[in-house]
């Protein structure tokens, strides 16, 4: 159960005018497979809030947390969802690419350490001398070194062991790992799922320990975007009310995820999308100013935190990794409790 009162959006109350009688066809690159936080997703789809913005979107499975960047940069999908922290570094390494975030959904990212107990994790203090499981494109493992300057983690008495997303909680189920990273509503339930008791299980937040940066966000073809604006809008406003539909009953959302991963448990992912709900997405940012949107004093620190462990090679400019051009009126995005 949430420990907020179940919130709604007022888009959930606002009918939307199509923005034709042509429907626009959109893919939409996930950063991930089809599990609980992806429900917004398919329920714009289900709810018909994706079409009556004229937009026919079809939804990707993706393979991490970089995964949909260069699909988003490549037109070949022209929205995505992706780490912004790692559409940063893309954009330095690539300058120009036609990719932006345009709408923040983890306003708290999801970058977690999660150990056992047993296997000697008990909090940040006992990573050092560990070893680490990390699969290479992992969000959170792309963040650790910040993690681990922020906190005078010695990392060279950590090993780090390089992991595949399908290895890596049997791995730390089987004890050949200390620890994993991961995000915390998937590795958590994950090991939980393979039958480690969740009293040895160990959950590290890096927003716990003094990382200030953001997490997940909807990017944007900024090429299609300034051919299509009314549909980006759009798209944005019927994710909107997705959220909106979730949060006020994830079991629903989980059920529209199983319909399109009939392997999944229905259950298990109600509570995946519960946890990334209260945990990453309903900070009090967000119940405060609505969702999608940036604090700017706040990016500045999170850039110079990349900065730490990230060389630029071209002078950071955040007006080139979020724009709020394209959110929707601030009444959708308004979170206000039942």
């Amino acid at each position: 159960m949430l420990t907020r009162a179940i919130p709604t959006l007022a888009a959930t109350l606002i009918a939307a005018t199509p923005l034709a009688a042509q429907d626009i066809d959109i893919n939409f690159a996930l950063d991930w497979r089809f599990e609980g936080p992806s429900a917004p997703y398919f329920l714009a789809i289900d709810n018909g809030y994706f079409a009556e913005e004229g937009l026919n979107v079809s939804v990707t499975a993706g393979e991490g947390s970089l995964d949909a960047i260069p699909k988003v940069a490549s037109g070949a999908f022209p929205l995505g969802f992706a780490d912004i922290n790692s559409l940063i570094r893309f954009l330095d390494q690539n300058p120009g690419a036609p990719v932006t975030a345009v709408m923040m959904t983890y306003d708290s990212p999801p970058f977690a350490i999660v150990g056992r107990v047993s296997q000697g994790i008990s909090g940040i203090e006992d990573l050092e001398g560990s070893t680490l499981g990390a699969p290479p494109p992992d969000g959170a493992w792309a963040q650790f070194p910040i993690l681990a300057a922020v906190n005078d983690i010695d990392v060279s008495t950590i090993t780090v062991e390089p992991v595949g997303f399908p290895t890596r909680e049997p791995m730390l189920a089987e004890g050949n790992v200390d620890a994993v990273t991961g995000f915390n509503f998937s590795s958590y339930l994950s090991l939980a799922r393979l039958g480690i008791p969740e009293e040895d299980i160990t959950t590290i937040m890096f927003s716990d320990h003094g990382v200030a940066l953001y997490g997940n966000a909807v990017i944007v073809n900024t090429a299609f975007a300034a051919e299509n604006p009314e549909a980006v809008t759009g798209a944005l406003r019927a994710i909107a009310r997705g959220w909106s539909a979730a949060i006020a009953d994830p079991a629903a959302g989980a059920a529209a995820v199983i319909a399109r991963n009939p392997a999944g448990d229905v259950e298990l992912e109600t509570r995946r999308l519960q946890l990334a709900i209260e945990g990453n997405v309903l900070t009090d940012y967000v119940v405060a100013n609505g969702m999608g949107n940036i604090d700017p004093d706040r990016m500045a620190t999170a850039i110079e935190q990349l900065r730490l462990t990230y060389e630029f090679q071209n002078e950071p400019d955040a007006s080139l990794y979020f724009t709020d051009a394209y959110l929707p009126e601030a009444e959708v995005r308004m979170i206000a409790p039942q």
